[in-house]
């Protein structure tokens, strides 16, 4: 079930992202899934040098393959409250004046995708994407996780790994890592690769060598 806002606000103000220890210690804890309540905000992006220490960090190994995979084993828009779940507070927390009806369904706004810079006035214009796309966790690690600690990953709004963004370009992407597929505005490059280096790290999810090669040129845009 997912944390009540007290537990998650601790969180937030003690920083947020956890790491190392600290993840290890929250998923065995069987906390399930981190979301949070109207009091969201967007994780506060890390500084390039630190990006490039953790991303120096991650295993490579070879990727490994899709046998198994569904997005069931994923479970994922959690509710973060009795009428909110966590794609209607990812909506809310990345658009501007959205307004919603009584069930938390957002009826109308303005989001910007990051993406490619374009501006969406209808909530069905954008897609919630995750940072790491399902897929590319499963074959970098995920397969093995409980899918408890699947729903964690699915459902996160603590780290940057939930956005709005265009819906196309939620679909072109897919499952597709750095190396296969990167934000048409390249000067949301950095952000991109940062954003991505965290959530891999935090994880504990693995690289193959294209997508650190790709990582790695996409940070010289910082």
């Amino acid at each position: 079930m997912p944390r009540t806002r007290a537990l998650v606000l601790l969180a937030v103000l003690a920083g947020s992202s956890l790491t190392g220890c600290k993840l290890a210690d929250e998923l065995a804890s069987g906390a399930g899934p981190v979301t949070q309540g109207p009091e969201t905000a967007a994780a506060p992006r890390i500084a390039p040098a630190d990006a490039r220490n953790e991303l120096a960090a991650l295993q490579v190994a070879v990727r490994g393959t899709m046998d198994g995979y569904s997005r069931d084993e994923f479970p994922h828009w959690d509710k973060v409250d009795a009428n909110c779940d966590v794609r209607e507070e990812v909506l809310k927390r990345d658009g501007k004046d959205v307004q919603t009806d009584s069930r938390c369904a957002p009826k109308s706004g303005t989001w910007v995708s990051p993406y490619d810079g374009e501006t969406w006035h209808k909530p069905s214009d954008v897609d919630i994407d995750h940072m790491v796309p399902l897929g590319q966790a499963w074959i970098s690690g995920a397969k093995s996780w409980t899918r408890e600690r699947r729903e964690q990953f699915a459902n996160d709004l603590v780290r940057p790994q939930l956005k709005a963004v265009t819906d196309n370009l939620n679909e072109q992407k897919s499952d597709k890592g750095p190396d296969e597929w990167k934000p048409p505005l390249v000067s949301y490059w950095c952000a991109y690769a940062t954003d991505w280096i965290v959530v891999k790290h935090d994880y504990g999810l693995t690289i193959t060598v294209p997508e650190r090669a790709a990582l790695e040129s996409m940070l010289q845009h910082c």
